[in-house]
């Protein structure tokens, strides 16, 4: 990767966020692989969210999708050990793209929520 995309990525690296995370639920019990759903409010689209989270997914070993939706806000699900999607989610709660800034991260856990081993980006 050229030194431009590793500077792009890095600076999402280190945003600062008070985005609040809101838990709906419990995590899943009774297993180690744990599966949930987010809805990101902020300003999350158009500005390279979707492409970073990906990257991050994929830096951590999660799986799952991240699509825009028409409401503004962006959409993810996340399958993944329960230490990597803690990471997930302080990545999602500062926003991978330094040009995002994440209000509200609302996270639920969900079973049914396809197993998947990669993670891919939804138009």
């Amino acid at each position: 990767m050229g030194s431009l995309f590793k500077e792009f990525f890095d600076k999402g690296k280190s945003n600062d966020s008070n985005a609040e995370v809101i838990y709906t639920n419990d995590p899943l019990e009774g297993t180690s692989t744990q599966k949930f759903r987010a809805t990101i409010s902020g300003r999350v689209q158009g500005v390279g969210f979707r492409f970073t989270t990906k990257q991050a997914a994929d830096e951590l070993g999660v799986g799952g999708i991240v699509r825009n939706e028409s409401d503004g806000t962006v959409y993810v699900e996340a399958v993944g050990d329960a230490q990597n999607l803690s990471r997930f989610i302080e990545a999602l709660k500062k926003g991978p793209s330094p040009s995002s800034d994440v209000d509200k991260v609302v996270i639920t856990y969900d079973e049914n929520i396809e197993e998947k081993t990669n993670f891919s980006q939804a138009n």
